[in-house]
């Protein structure tokens, strides 16, 4: 029998596309080993790996555009469903929606609290939240025509005050938002004093969000410590109408997974688009994707099945005590701070004040020299507020993989510190200096900025990655630039950089 001709490329080209991918991967740090305390979240079990990767073969090519079609979508999603729902401690009048991701579960639960309240985008509706929410619901309100009611938290702690989320809640909101917990420093928000009070004196429509992306999975397991019970933040508060909770962090899936859980059958199908009116097929869309695959909620799915809730408390026992260990090694580090936070997986450290200047450690120095030796670490910038700046941080992830790697995160944390050391804080890159300074003096606006075309802004970009010469300069330089320019104008400019990143 004569091969088929095209096939015999195929699997020629095939493989030398493969050859040039594993090349390009060869450049990444690596997502499994406990290298890299954000972006990933590593389980320390290949076995469970392998399972999703198997998990995702067998479902290859699924569309999960219609289970009418393909029934394993509906089994799919109502077990991942069924299984978060138990979890968070939700009984049989909700439901939920299996997404690609927190933003994802986030955008939707926006749409439904605008839906629910008869909003029209941009008639004014707000969503009301502290500002240390994640930027998700920035963006919910950018593309559903709604505004971002930031409240301000406390400068040294960073918790948000229940009386002020809900003094801010006014006619307009048609949502509420707190976290559980807060990506940047891990604190949980007041979700049970926020409930009582819009029980008490708001509008019953008014939805009210918890933001467990991060938290979902892995706080119903973490350890209380001694003396203490932690707070009620998820569905056992009947207030709270929606949660959303990622399979691809602390369920340990592959990621393209999440899911948003719903009060009621009227918020939860509030989100959703269907349409007759068209020649083609009927269109149902409970997400924003219309055809999607069903590898990562299929994976998502064998890993639950696989993990139990035996393996998950053991996974969150290992992160539990990895995290105990790094804080006691990270707060014996002169010149750090640890910020302050609640029980749960994430770190964040800045700058000791109560040291001498020439003892501190700046955290985004700190970071960047971490990354030289091999362990990164993201780098958060200051955050202006009236009621105080919220300071430069570090930010660390821990999972269970770090109980591996607690003694070598702890001997990097402390060379690399020992090497910024009473070093002054990182400056802007070259390239932006004429920008910044022009801007700090008045004899440029933030509207003249704005209002660059796009290839002028670009070509400024282009300079700041191609004129720094220092091998060892890191994220700490355009940090420094995001906490001297005004928000808008940093905004645009960080879109800039990653697009000139990535584009040909």
């Amino acid at each position: 029998m004569s091969s088929d001709s095209l096939t015999t490329r195929v699997i020629d080209r095939g493989e030398h596309a493969l050859a040039r991918l594993a090349a390009f991967r060869e450049q990444d740090p690596p997502t499994t080993g406990g290298r890299v305390l954000s972006y990933v979240y590593d389980s320390g079990l290949p076995e469970l790996d392998d399972l999703a990767i198997r998990a995702a073969r067998l479902a290859h090519g699924v569309n999960g555009l219609d289970p009418t079609v393909f029934a394993s979508v509906a089994h799919i999603h109502k077990g991942i469903v069924a299984r978060i729902r138990e979890l968070l401690n939700g009984d049989d009048g909700v439901f939920g929606t299996v997404t690609s991701g927190g933003t994802e579960s986030c955008l939707l639960a926006c749409l439904a609290a605008r839906e629910v309240m008869g909003r029209a985008p941009g008639d004014g509706g707000t969503i009301v939240a502290p500002v240390s929410v994640h930027a998700a619901f920035r963006k919910a309100a950018h593309l559903l025509g709604l505004r971002f009611k930031g409240v301000e938290v406390d400068p040294r702690s960073g918790r948000a005050a229940a009386a002020n989320l809900l003094a801010a809640v006014d006619e307009d909101t048609v949502l509420v938002v707190c976290s559980a917990p807060a990506y940047p420093s891990g604190v949980i928000d007041p979700v049970a004093e926020v409930a009582t009070g819009l029980e008490a004196a708001h509008d019953a429509r008014i939805g009210l969000h918890v933001d467990a992306c991060l938290g979902g999975l892995v706080l119903p397991h973490w350890p209380a410590p001694p003396g203490r019970t932690a707070p009620a933040w998820d569905l056992r508060l009947k207030r709270v109408t929606s949660i959303s909770a990622d399979l691809h962090k602390y369920g340990f899936a592959p990621k393209g997974s999440s899911v948003l859980l719903s009060r009621g059958r009227a918020r939860h199908r509030a989100s959703w688009f269907a349409t007759v009116d068209w020649p083609g097929y009927p269109v149902v869309n409970p997400t924003l994707a219309g055809s999607k695959p069903l590898e990562p909620a299929a994976a998502a799915w064998v890993v639950m099945e696989a993990l139990g809730e035996e393996g998950q408390c053991e996974l969150v026992a290992r992160t539990a005590r990895a995290t105990d260990e790094l804080l006691e090694g990270l707060g014996a580090i002169e010149g750090l701070a640890i910020l302050d936070r609640d029980p749960g997986p994430i770190i964040a450290v800045a700058i000791d004040e109560s040291v001498p200047d020439d003892r501190r450690v700046h955290p985004h120095l700190w970071a960047d020299a971490c990354g030289r030796l091999g362990i990164a670490v993201q780098a958060q910038p200051a955050f202006r507020q009236e009621r105080g700046t919220l300071p430069s941080s570090s930010h660390l992830t821990i999972t269970p993989v770090t109980h591996r790697m607690v003694e070598e995160i702890l001997r990097v944390a402390v060379a690399a510190a020992d090497d910024v050391r009473g070093l002054a804080a990182p400056t802007p890159p070259p390239g932006l200096a004429g920008v910044l300074d022009a801007l700090e003096s008045g004899d440029l606006s933030s509207a003249d900025v704005l209002a660059l075309p796009e290839d002028d802004v670009h070509a400024m970009i282009v300079d700041v990655l191609t004129g720094d010469d220092d091998d060892e300069a890191g994220m700490a330089t355009l940090i420094a630039a995001i906490e001297r320019l005004p928000d808008e104008v940093g905004s645009r400019l960080v879109r800039a950089y990653l697009a000139a990143v990535t584009e040909t």
